[in-house]
C-alpha cells in the first residue's frame, strides 16, 4: 500500500529531524566540546528552592533557571550535547521543515558568540512550544497567557505575541500594544532596578548586561517571516525552494561565527582545566595564537612535563608576560595565571585571581570552577572556617558535591590535609608568611619560591625562563648553575644551551631560537618607540 504525499511529507520532516539531531550532537561533542565546558565554568547551578524562587523574580526567570539546568550537564560533554539537540529538534519540529533546519543554523551561527547564554535557546524553545500549544485558545485568554510566558521566558515573548497576530488575523494586533504596555508596567512596579533594554529585550539571554547581538534580534524575525512566507506563497514548489536556499544560505553562513583563534584559546584553557598537558602541547605544535594566554598555557604544559627548559623558545613567546600575565578586569584572560600560581606554591595569588575572575562574571552568577580552586586555597592555607561555606556551596550542585564532601571531611584535619597528595604538596611550597609582591617583581618571587624549597622544580623552571624572557644575560649567568645543580637534568637542557650560545655570541649566532626571540622583541619595542 503506497504512501499518501501527507504520509511521505510526514516522513520527510521526521527525517530532517533525525538529521538535525544527529548533526548538533555531533558538532558540539565532536567539533566544540571546549565551548561548553567555557560556559559550565560559568554558572553554579545549585539544586535549591532558594535559587529557584531567586531566578522566578524576574521576568525570563524560567528560561534562566532552565538554562543553567543544561549548562551544568556540560561538565560532561556527550550530556550537555544530548540536551543541546533535544532543544535544536524542537526547534525545527515546531518551525518545521527546512524552515526550521535553517533557524536552527543560524542558531549555532550565534552561539558562537560566547556571551550567548543556554537561556535564549530555551525561551525561543519556550515560545515556540507556547505557540504550537496555545494556538486554539480564545483571543481573551491572552489576557493571562501573555503576562505568563513573558514571566517564564522573557523578551522573546515578542515572537509568541507576533506568531499569535498571524494565526488569529490582524484584528488582534491589540497584542503588539499590550506586550510592551506589560514590560513597562513590570520595570515601574517589581523591575525598576532593571534598565529599559534588558526589560525589553534581552533579560537573561547575554552574559554582559544591557548588550545584545542584533543576531538575537534577527532570529526570531526570522520565524515570523518563515511562517509569513508560508502562509502568502501558495506554490508548495516555490515554498520548498525558498526554504531549501534559506537553509543552504544558514549552513554557509554557521562558520562565520566561530572565530578560529578564540575558540584555540578557549580549548587552550579547556585542555589547562583537565590537566592535558599533552595535548596543549600538540595542539601549540599545529597552531599557533600570538597572545599572553597562549603563552601562558602552552608554558604551563611544558613546566607540568618538565620540558620548559628544553622546549621554551620552541613555541611562540609573548614578553615578559608570557608565563604570568598582569591582572585583567574580565573572566577568562587570568585564567592559565592562576593555574600556573596555583602550581607554583603561590597560593594566596592564586585565590587572588581566582576570586577576581569569580567576580568579574558580569552577570553576577557564580563558577563551580572558581569556587573549587577557592576552597582547595583555603584549604591549604588553614583557613577551614571559610572553606566550609563554599563547600556547603558546592554541596548543593550535581557534579561538585562528591568533591565538596570529601573536601569537607578535611576541615579541620591538618593530618589529612598534609598528606592529601595536592594539598599537602602545596602546603610545603608555599610561603608561609603572607606579604605584597608587584608583577614587575614575579622572577625574584620564582626564585624565593625555589631558595624556600629546592624541590620546587616549577619555580626554578619559571625563575630561569623569566630572566631568558627578560633578556637578563647577567642574571642567567649567575644563576644558571642553580639548573644544572638542582634541575636534575641528566644534561644541560637544549634549550639553555642555544640561549646560553646566543647569549655569548652577543647574539650573532646564527640559528638559535632564543636569539630569534631577543631580535623579535627589540624589534616590537623599538617599533612600539
Amino acid at each position: 500500500m503506497g504512501l499518501t504525499k501527507q504520509g511521505l511529507l510526514q516522513y520527510t520532516d521526521w527525517g530532517l529531524s533525525v538529521l538535525v539531531g544527529i548533526g548538533v550532537f555531533l558538532f558540539w561533542y565532536v567539533g566544540y566540546p571546549h565551548a561548553l565546558s567555557y560556559q559550565e565554568q560559568y554558572q553554579l547551578f545549585l539544586w535549591t528552592t532558594d535559587y529557584f524562587c531567586e531566578r522566578l523574580s524576574v521576568a525570563g526567570g524560567l528560561s534562566d533557571w532552565l538554562g543553567d539546568f543544561i549548562a551544568q550537564f556540560y561538565y560532561i560533554p556527550w550530556l550537555g550535547a544530548i540536551l543541546l539537540t533535544v532543544l535544536f529538534v524542537l526547534i525545527q519540529r515546531m518551525v518545521g521543515g527546512l524552515w526550521g533546519v535553517a533557524i536552527d543554523l543560524l542558531l549555532l551561527h550565534l552561539m558562537g558568540n560566547e556571551s550567548v547564554l543556554p537561556a535564549y535557546v530555551v525561551a525561543l524553545a519556550g515560545v515556540l512550544l507556547c505557540s504550537r500549544l496555545f494556538r486554539s485558545v480564545k483571543w481573551y485568554w491572552e489576557l493571562l497567557l501573555v503576562p505568563v510566558i513573558y514571566w517564564l521566558f522573557g523578551p522573546m515573548c515578542w515572537l509568541y505575541v507576533a506568531m499569535r497576530v498571524l494565526q488569529l488575523g490582524w484584528r488582534h494586533v491589540w497584542l503588539l500594544a499590550y506586550l510592551p504596555a506589560l514590560m513597562a508596567l513590570a520595570m515601574l512596579t517589581v523591575m525598576q532596578q532593571w534598565p529599559y533594554p534588558a526589560v525589553f529585550f534581552s533579560m537573561s539571554y547575554y552574559r554582559v548586561p544591557m548588550q545584545m547581538p542584533l543576531m538575537m534580534a534577527w532570529i526570531p524575525l526570522a520565524v515570523v517571516g518563515a511562517l509569513l512566507f508560508e502562509r502568502c506563497c501558495k506554490s508548495s514548489k516555490t515554498r520548498w525552494a525558498a526554504s531549501a536556499c534559506c537553509a543552504i544560505a544558514a549552513l554557509l553562513y554557521v562558520p562565520s561565527g566561530y572565530d578560529e583563534e578564540k575558540y584555540e584559546l578557549i580549548n587552550m584553557d579547556c585542555l589547562i582545566r583537565n590537566e592535558q598537558w599533552d595535548e596543549v602541547i600538540n595542539r601549540a605544535e599545529q597552531y599557533v595564537v600570538p597572545t599572553a594566554f597562549w603563552s601562558n598555557c602552552v608554558n604551563l604544559a611544558l613546566s607540568q612535563k618538565r620540558l620548559l627548559a628544553e622546549r621554551q623558545f620552541d613555541f611562540y613567546q609573548s614578553g615578559d608576560d608570557a608565563l604570568i600575565m598582569p591582572r585583567h578586569r574580565d573572566l577568562t584572560s587570568n585564567l592559565p595565571s592562576a593555574e600556573a600560581f596555583f602550581r607554583l606554591g603561590l597560593v594566596n595569588s592564586a585565590q587572588r585571581y581566582m576570586f577576581d575572575i569569580q567576580e568579574s562574571i558580569l552577570n553576577g552568577k557564580k563558577s563551580g570552577r572558581c569556587t573549587k580552586r577557592i576552597v582547595e586555597c583555603m584549604m591549604v592555607n588553614g583557613h577551614y572556617k571559610t572553606a566550609a561555606k563554599y563547600i556547603a556551596l558546592l554541596k548543593k550542585s550535581l557534579f561538585y558535591r562528591s568533591w565538596a564532601e570529601e573536601a569537607e571531611r578535611c576541615l579541620n584535619r591538618d593530618d589529612l590535609v598534609d598528606r592529601h597528595p595536592l594539598w599537602g604538596r602545596l602546603r610545603q611550597l608555599r610561603f608561609k608568611n603572607d606579604f605584597l609582591f608587584s608583577h614587575a617583581e614575579k622572577d625574584k618571587i620564582f626564585g624565593l619560591l625555589f631558595m624556600d624549597n629546592h624541590d620546587n622544580k616549577m619555580a626554578l623552571d619559571y625563575f630561569i625562563a623569566e630572566m631568558l624572557l627578560r633578556g637578563n644575560a647577567q642574571g642567567v649567568a649567575q644563576y644558571m648553575p642553580w639548573a644544572e645543580q638542582y634541575g636534575g637534568y641528566r644534561y644541560m637542557p637544549v634549550g639553555y644551551q642555544d640561549a646560553v650560545r646566543a647569549i655569548q655570541s652577543l647574539g650573532q649566532a646564527q640559528g638559535t631560537k632564543y636569539g630569534e626571540y631577543v631580535k623579535r622583541m627589540m624589534m616590537t619595542k623599538g617599533g612600539a618607540e
